[in-house]
């Protein structure tokens, strides 16, 4: 019997080459282990026995012949609900898109079963991808693996639930705002965002496209680097995909850091940003832990990052707000009937949205509105401008730039439901690198109150490659993360 929890990428591809495991013998063992422990976690939304089972008997063909695997042959990953998958429903975690089952793949998803990997099911979400605390979703919350009170963080927590709780070896999450990263610190877990254009958003169910990436979720650098070599590149489906070459991050994860200059924001440390204190001591350990290794650090100033929130909660609810114009009733989803059109349109939208979701739908039209958009709207996109304009200046002098991924570990389901501004604000490290559109990476980096925190390190354009070999030289600096309590590693499987 397979110790599911201990997988990586490599393992199950060299095991499955060796003969030492079936594809359809690790999908089977998954299919039946996942129900003990997601029962309690509520990370999937769907599962996708069928399609698994189908792919693995091709990977299960092509090892009995001899014939070389793909990089990720038989490795079990699951996909957020917001990435189109055919002939599996993809809610977007709202009752508007309950039924929908797409007609095609989005394009990371094909090229993932390209390179061998098998997909488990979709994983719940906030609905439309926002939110922080995977609460806003249709279906329920997902719960934290470490605390099952707590939350797992948004709108990834399905995602980063599952890696960090054996459920999946990767998974595929979305980022608007922090929605890969801000989980993956929450739940120990690595989480990755590529530069915008990296990887394609072709199939990705858009809120607010100038600022989508789609991204891995996986429990090392290594994993997430492979995960990222299989679905980046140029896509002629997305006219926003980069034709940048695609470096091979695995063969490069153990090149020296020594050297590498690693900025730290002050702004990141001020007062204002509402840092724990016990996640300020576990970052300015990593800090050191980095020195030690060679890296010098410095500080640096983002003069303008304490206007990205703002900036973002204008630009974010502006296109979601276009982007969510066509959930009708009459064009896409849910209907409900009604003796006028303008009430067929309210009672559907009463019905098919969130209360988040229709927040942010009022906020977008408000700021795009006649009379306001000059002075929301324009300047929004002025500022995001001088955003970016702060990392490319920092980036002339350093080669990477640390900063805590939250201010705090999960907090509590319930505690800031009612508060949206606070709810925001755990985005505060995080907004700004989807704002310039650079990638960046949260690693763990320990504990606080007995929760994860995260690490995180935000590279140049197309610079993931750095950011993923400073994320593996500080695993191996910190030493084995411990498996959350609600975990595979717990459950009867037989």
């Amino acid at each position: 019997m397979t110790d599911l929890h201990t997988l990586t990428t490599a393992t199950v591809r060299t095991q499955l080459a060796e003969g030492q495991i079936s594809a359809r013998g690790l999908v089977e063992e998954f299919l039946r282990a996942i129900p003990a422990v997601d029962g309690r976690v509520h990370s999937y939304l769907t599962m996708a026995p069928e399609r698994a089972r189908a792919q693995a008997a091709r990977l299960d063909a092509l090892a009995e012949r001899g014939e070389p695997l793909p990089p990720l042959a038989g490795v079990p990953v699951a996909v957020k609900d917001v990435i189109s998958t055919r002939g599996i429903r993809t809610t977007c975690g709202s009752r508007a898109l309950e039924r929908y089952t797409p007609l095609f793949d989005a394009t990371a998803v094909e090229r993932l079963e390209a390179a061998g990997a098998i997909i488990l099911g979709k994983l719940n979400c906030d609905e439309f991808a926002m939110g922080s605390s995977n609460e806003n979703s249709a279906f329920g919350p997902v719960r934290n693996p470490w605390d099952l009170e707590r939350v797992p963080g948004g709108s990834s927590g399905g995602a980063a639930a599952a890696v960090a709780a054996g459920l999946a070896v990767a998974a595929l999450g979305s980022d608007t705002g922090g929605s890969i990263r801000q989980p993956a610190a929450f739940c120990g877990v690595v989480g990755l965002l590529p530069t915008y254009g990296r990887v394609s958003r072709f199939g990705l169910v858009a809120f607010a496209s100038s600022l989508d990436h789609i991204g891995p979720l996986a429990r090392s650098a290594k994993d997430a680097a492979a995960v990222l070599a299989a679905i980046a590149g140029r896509d002629p489906l997305d006219a926003t995909s980069a034709d940048a070459p695609v470096p091979d991050y695995v063969r490069q994860l153990d090149e020296p850091i020594a050297g590498l200059r690693i900025g730290v924001p002050r702004e990141a440390m001020a007062a204002g940003a509402g840092l724990d204190a016990a996640v300020a001591a576990q970052f300015q350990a990593a800090l050191a832990q980095l020195e030690h290794a060679g890296c010098k650090i410095v500080e640096i100033s983002l003069p303008h990052a304490p206007y990205a929130i703002a900036t973002y909660y204008v630009i974010a609810t502006a296109e979601a707000s276009s982007n969510l114009a066509r959930y009708d009733g009459v064009r896409y989803g849910l209907r409900v009937e009604a003796d006028s059109l303008g009430e067929m349109y309210r009672r559907t939208r009463e019905a098919g949205f969130g209360a988040e979701v229709k927040r942010r739908i009022l906020l977008g039209t408000f700021v795009l509105s006649a009379g306001y958009y000059d002075a929301y709207y324009r300047k929004a996109q002025r500022v995001r401008n001088l955003v970016a304009g702060d990392y490319r200046a920092a980036f002339e002098s350093v080669d990477a730039i640390a900063t805590p991924t939250t201010p705090t570990p999960a907090f509590r389901l319930g505690e800031k439901i009612a508060d949206p501004l606070q709810m925001y604000l755990n985005d505060i490290f995080t907004v700004s690198a989807d704002l310039a559109g650079i990638p960046g990476i949260s690693v763990p980096c320990g504990f606080a109150s007995g929760l994860p925190v995260g690490l995180q390190l935000l590279g140049n354009y197309f610079e993931e490659a750095r950011l993923l070999r400073l994320a593996h030289h500080y695993e191996r600096l910190r030493g084995a993360f411990p498996d959350p309590p609600v975990s595979l590693a717990e459950a009867p499987r037989g």
